[in-house]
């Protein structure tokens, strides 16, 4: 009898073949999943052949091939990611290739608001309602499934759901690691909330005892788009210390969250990245306007803090940020160290020396790698590139500029660093390469003038970067997903089987 992992099974020892030559693809795939020091058995490659197919371990892989068969089992944590991802193509086509997909998967059944099922799969056993299905449990599998998004008009079987669950012992507060083994926790109400977007059910998990100040949901609330879910939890008692809820709305420049929060009893005072760094001080990185000065100076910010020497002011001119430093004309006259002044000079297209990368203050390391994500940057970090500034550096995520370029879908900023001959094979602290980090922001990156994560698609291909079939298969959104297929099909030498997708 064939063993129904028989093709997994040769994929692993294909990919340890290749790895043990030196191919570059399969160290990518290996390097991915495990450290690159490790001396590797074939169970280590079983392991990235069943990660590469969405389990956790080989073993679990094998049980969910062993109870469903290659095929359903891979269908079945396909619409799974594409539920949780909110890639409404991808779950449209496997429902419409498979309409009996969720009837042995009470996860699906959840997530597919199937009240019907949900309440027959739990007749049958009123157990499963508190069970583990995969990492989470069955609230949780409700929580973050995006499918409200695809059928808002389903809202009253979701909710009868959620009652169901509820009744057979389900907790409003369970949670589960962001990471297998992390103490990070993550919320049904941050996976309503914040990561389905699921108004819905964030007020009827509040309503339900949820709590409001689970470390999480306040910080993500600010990332919506609208105040709806901020004043849901405001309301509730959620409270703004310690959240750095304050420090995301600006990243925004959301006047209206910011007012909230402020009201709510924020501080703009509070410090985020060491001694003397407050919300004017990031107000001035993240290219906040006049008005947002204007807030916080009513609610008390200080306008001569000093961070590492900085004042906010300063720190508004080395971002090129021409309103948050004439909002702060009057304040921040502190002294300005010579080589900071010489990079404000380089922003404002100044007359300036070499910028000497040696001697650039730790405080702004980071300042090229902030730009690089801000609209109509172009000018400014092509001229710190050009006076000396570190152009294939990483930043705290190990992400280096070309990746920023490609995340946020800045066509001409990422053609401007491949010119620079950057490494392209580049893993980044997230796992990812070139080509999945423009295929994550094609789907994550907030919407800004300029954008085109398929031209940054084409330009990392046409440098020859490898394409991974997973990389078709998984792209949420039509018009990358279509322009990978038809890239594949132009250029299948490029086309590797497996890879960081």
């Amino acid at each position: 009898m064939t063993d129904p992992l028989d093709p997994l099974k040769r994929s692993a020892k294909a990919l340890q073949k290749a790895y043990d030559a030196g191919d570059d693809n399969a160290r990518l795939q290996v390097r991915a999943y495990l450290d690159a020091d490790k001396a590797l058995k074939h169970a280590d490659y079983l392991y990235v052949i069943a990660r590469q197919q969405n389990f956790e371990s080989w073993p679990k892989l094998k049980a969910a091939v062993d109870a469903r068969g290659l095929p359903r089992t891979q269908a079945q944590e396909r619409l799974k990611i594409a539920l949780y991802l909110g890639q409404k193509p991808i779950v449209e086509q496997l429902l419409a290739d498979m309409a009996d997909i969720a009837t042995d998967n009470l996860a699906l059944q959840i997530a597919l608001y199937d009240r019907a099922a949900v309440r027959d799969t739990l007749w049958g056993d009123p157990t499963l309602a508190t069970r583990l299905i995969g990492p989470r449990r069955p609230i949780l599998h409700l929580a973050f499934s995006r499918y409200y998004q695809m059928v808002p008009d389903r809202t009253a079987d979701m909710l009868a759901i959620a009652q169901m669950l509820l009744e057979h012992g389900a907790d409003v507060n369970d949670a589960y690691p962001h990471q297998p083994g992390s103490e990070e926790m993550l919320s049904a109400l941050y996976g309503a909330l914040a990561h389905a977007r699921n108004m819905p059910l964030a007020r009827w998990l509040l309503e339900n005892g949820a709590d409001p100040n689970d470390g999480e949901s306040l910080y993500h609330a600010t990332e919506l788009g609208h105040s709806e879910g901020l004043r849901l939890l405001l309301a509730h008692g959620a409270k703004p210390d310690g959240t750095n809820a304050l420090f995301r709305a600006m990243d925004f420049n959301a006047h209206a969250a910011v007012g909230l929060l402020l009201k709510a009893g924020a501080d703009p005072n509070e410090a985020l990245c060491g001694e003397g760094f407050t919300a004017l001080h990031h107000a001035a990185r993240r290219m906040c306007d006049g008005k947002m000065i204007a807030l916080l100076l009513e609610a008390g910010a200080d306008p001569d803090a000093l961070w590492n020497g900085l004042s906010a002011r300063t720190l508004a001119q080395l971002y090129g940020n021409d309103a948050v430093a004439a909002a702060l004309a009057n304040n921040g006259s502190a002294p300005v160290d010579p080589i900071v002044q010489n990079i404000i000079n380089v922003v404002q297209d100044a007359p300036h020396q070499p910028i000497d990368a040696g001697r650039i203050p730790n405080a702004i390391s980071d300042l090229l790698h902030n730009l690089v994500i801000v609209p109509g940057s172009e000018p400014v970090v092509q001229r710190l590139v050009m006076a000396g500034w570190p152009w294939d550096g990483v930043d705290s995520s190990k992400i280096t500029p070309v990746q920023l370029a490609g995340w946020q879908g800045m066509p001409a900023l990422m053609a401007f660093f491949i010119g620079m001959k950057p490494d392209l094979s580049h893993i980044n602290g997230y796992g990812g390469t070139l080509l999945s980090t423009i295929i994550h922001g094609s789907e994550n990156a907030p919407a800004c003038s300029g954008q085109d994560h398929v031209e940054c698609l084409r330009l990392a291909l046409t440098e020859g970067v490898a394409l991974p079939q997973p990389a078709i298969a998984g792209a949420g959104r039509s018009d990358v997903a279509a322009f990978l297929k038809e890239w594949a099909a132009a250029h299948p030498g490029q086309v590797v089987a497996y890879g960081i997708a």
